[in-house]
């Protein structure tokens, strides 16, 4: 004789299934099907508690029993799955005309902020804000830009190139010429925007990132003008006067061309994993505007001449809010983001 008489308990199965298919039929929002999923299938539910008494039973009344779980569990999903097809996904019918609106402890990205600042910041000095495609071509991004035709940043391990020939923008600075071919100087523009470049990530470096430049093309620029507009871009993000350095740099699209660092904020320039242990941070390169970059964009450099900055958004933000791992910024990670709601 069996340990245990499975007749009744599959009486039991039997009950709980019509009942759970019965409760089921009746949910009418995801919130009542996900309900009865729990009741029904869920750990705590009393299929699940029968199942983890057949070890009480023989050999064969636990085939048997195993058979009728299985079923009901079959019969039960069944069901469910097309409750889920048929019921609507939302609890309201969806108005796409009503506006979002933000939870109340919402708040903007740390770089969408410090973005809209310095875009207050420069338009306050008369500078026109402009956006251009994140998807560009190698006349925009190099060849206008006085790259050689075997610089190594054309090449696939830097740049993101695209079947049809085209490219991710890895810089902002294509948007210069791009403007300065339909717009007559002088020119004053800052253009945000994000950039891709296939790299390896780390605390200091992202695959895609933010950057925000500025130019400006106008007769007889000196160079003098450098030094206000990174006084006036550091001005703004923290509020304060920011130690800096220069040092001179080459890169294509300039002539003379530098590079500014910050001392690092992180570690107050002691040196740490987000300088490299220098204590300073790479922030922005700047000179004046190539010859070459200028005739490409129909200008003639013996009237014209300018001043440009490109400073990485993401690295003034870990500096402004002192993050030490720009990663966690592109991580939608909510423990983070909620910070600065």
């Amino acid at each position: 004789m069996d340990p245990l008489e499975p007749a009744s308990t599959l009486r039991r199965i039997a009950a709980l299934t019509e009942a759970a298919l019965s409760e089921l039929a009746q949910a009418n929002s995801p919130a009542a099907i996900a309900a009865v999923r729990r009741s029904a299938l869920g750990k705590s539910s009393p299929l699940a508690a029968v199942r983890r008494e057949l070890g009480r039973y023989a050999p064969a009344s636990r085939k048997q029993l195993g058979i009728a779980l299985s079923e009901a569990h079959q019969r039960i999903t069944a069901l469910l799955d097309q409750k889920l097809i048929t019921e609507p996904a939302l609890e309201h019918p969806l108005d796409p005309t009503v506006p979002g609106l933000p939870p109340p402890t919402a708040g903007l990205h740390p770089v969408t902020q410090l973005r809209y600042d310095l875009d207050d910041a420069f338009r306050a000095l008369n500078f026109e804000i402009v956006e251009g495609p994140e998807i560009s071509s190698a006349e925009m991004e190099f060849d206008r830009l006085n790259f050689p035709a075997d610089h190594p940043a054309r090449e696939s391990m830097d740049t993101y190139w695209l079947a049809d020939g085209r490219c991710l923008r890895p810089h902002l600075t294509g948007a210069s010429v791009r403007h300065l071919s339909t717009h007559e100087p002088p020119v004053r523009i800052a253009y945000p925007g994000r950039v891709y470049r296939n790299e390896s990530t780390d605390a200091r470096h992202e695959r895609a990132f933010f950057q925000y430049e500025v130019l400006v093309v106008d007769e007889a620029v000196p160079l003098a003008t450098a030094r206000f507009l990174v006084d006036t871009i550091l001005g703004t993000v923290f509020g304060e006067p920011v130690r800096t350095r220069m040092r001179a740099g080459y890169f294509p699209f300039v002539e003379p061309g530098f590079e500014i660092d910050m001392a690092c904020r992180v570690c107050a320039g002691r040196g740490c994993r987000t300088c490299g242990r220098t204590g300073w941070l790479e922030l922005m390169p700047g000179g004046s505007p190539h010859p070459h970059v200028l005739r490409g964009a129909g200008l003639d450099p013996a009237r014209w001449s300018g001043c440009y900055l490109n400073v990485g958004l993401d690295r003034l933000a870990m500096m402004r809010y002192g993050i030490g791992d720009v990663r966690l910024m592109h991580s939608a990670d909510l423990r983070f983001l909620s910070q600065f709601a």
